[in-house]
């Protein structure tokens, strides 16, 4: 086969394109590829799509394309300018391969798009040699483009948690759809207008605030000021996981206070507040060995665990029968940390129980908090918020992004 006919082929040229030149130059590490089309050839209007529209002028462009074995490829076309017939004047041609303005042609932002997944974006640009400023601009334009094409009607339950963007402060609040298991929502902040922030948003793309029905969030003032504002026939269910997080800090208070009066205590923080199942044989036996010293901290790691079987009672009575009786024990515990953890459970009582009707969780997203957070150390932070969302969109929105395979 001739060997512009081959290249052509390879990318997919359709009429009135074709590879016209082909240019190899080994000591500069690229391949050059000239498309260009036939004296007189017609073009439908990109306007108005009527055939029959020729030529007015044309213009030189270049995309870079995937790599040709180890060597840089890069697309060359004289792009033409077309009179429409119908008298829409005088417009810009698109060219198959590529997004306008972009200068990567489609295939090479689709390995954009599958590397950064992966990898931090500036060691993508630095493997492809390009500069990160220019992947950022790809990702963002296909995150809009997808984002405003989806539909989010069938949305009734929501979960809201927050992430930090740098180390201690400027947090990020996401939203997710816990049925589709999806990101709908990410914004910077976490106050309660970052819930008026996801309504407008939720509403922009077919939603309603009054079709949601659940939201699960950590007990924190702000989201629930929000949920309560915006999102007014939604019930909060309070997320297990902080629930057992408020205790996990309560237990490591008590530690942290008896630590002063004895040494037996150094080192073992994670004892107390890692999951049981998750311990080591080494690490079962060492907290074993130090309950036998009836420590303070063993009794509030004691209350701890009793608290966790909150979430296998079989009913709501059950389960409020239960947090009752937790709760008087807690309350008389004559620990400091646990009781002010106890009365905070308290105060949130409705909530914890509405569990048991709603059962949901913010599970999903802490997992894309991980895996963001994962991505951000790899990367040793984002440059901006809008970074981050991106990242986050991409990582968990199942967004459709259109690009080829």
């Amino acid at each position: 086969m001739e060997l512009k006919r081959l290249f052509g082929e390879a990318l997919g040229l359709e009429a009135p394109w074709r590879a016209t030149k082909i240019e190899f130059t080994p000591e500069k590490r690229r391949l050059d590829i000239t498309i260009h089309f036939p004296p007189g050839s017609q073009f439908p209007c990109p306007e108005c799509g009527a055939v029959g529209a020729k030529a007015y002028d044309t213009s030189w462009e270049e995309w870079r394309h995937l790599d040709f074995f180890q060597y840089a490829a890069y697309l060359h076309a004289r792009v033409p300018r077309v009179q429409c017939p119908q008298g829409c004047g005088v417009k810009k041609v698109p060219v198959p391969w590529a997004r306008r303005g972009s200068g990567f042609t489609l295939l090479f932002e689709a390995l954009i798009k599958a590397l950064v997944r992966e990898m931090p974006v500036a060691a993508v640009a630095k493997l492809i040699g390009e500069h990160d400023t220019k992947l950022w601009r790809v990702l963002h334009h296909y995150v809009e483009e997808a984002r405003a094409k989806v539909d989010f009607s069938q949305v009734r339950k929501v979960g809201v948690d927050e992430t930090a963007s740098r180390r201690g402060h400027n947090y990020i609040s996401l939203f997710f759809d816990p049925e589709a298991k999806r990101l709908v929502f990410g914004t910077e902040g976490r106050g309660a207008e970052t819930v008026g922030q996801f309504v407008r948003d939720l509403e922009a793309h077919g939603g309603s605030a009054t079709a949601v029905r659940e939201v699960c969030c950590d007990m924190s003032p702000a989201f629930i000021a929000g949920v309560r504002r915006y999102l007014p026939e939604a019930e909060i269910t309070f997320d297990r996981f902080h629930i057992m997080k408020v205790m996990n800090e309560a237990v490591d208070e008590v530690r942290r206070e008896e630590a002063k009066e004895t040494g037996i205590l150094k080192r073992t923080r994670y004892l107390w507040l890692k999951n049981p199942v998750k311990l080591g044989m080494d690490q079962k036996r060492k907290l074993e060995e130090l309950k036998r010293h009836h420590l303070k901290t063993a009794r509030a790691y004691q209350i701890k665990l009793t608290l966790a079987e909150l979430f296998e009672q079989p009913s709501r009575e059950e389960g409020e029968r239960f947090l009752k009786r937790w709760y008087f024990w807690a309350t008389h515990s004559q620990l400091k940390p646990v009781v002010e953890a106890a009365r905070t459970i308290k105060r949130h009582w409705e909530g914890i129980l509405n569990w048991f009707e709603s059962k949901l969780t913010i599970g999903f997203l802490e997992g894309v908090n991980s895996l963001l957070q994962a991505a951000k150390a790899r990367a040793r932070g984002y440059r901006s918020v809008r970074n981050l969302i991106a990242m986050a969109y991409l990582l968990a929105g199942k967004l459709n992004f259109g690009l080829p395979t």
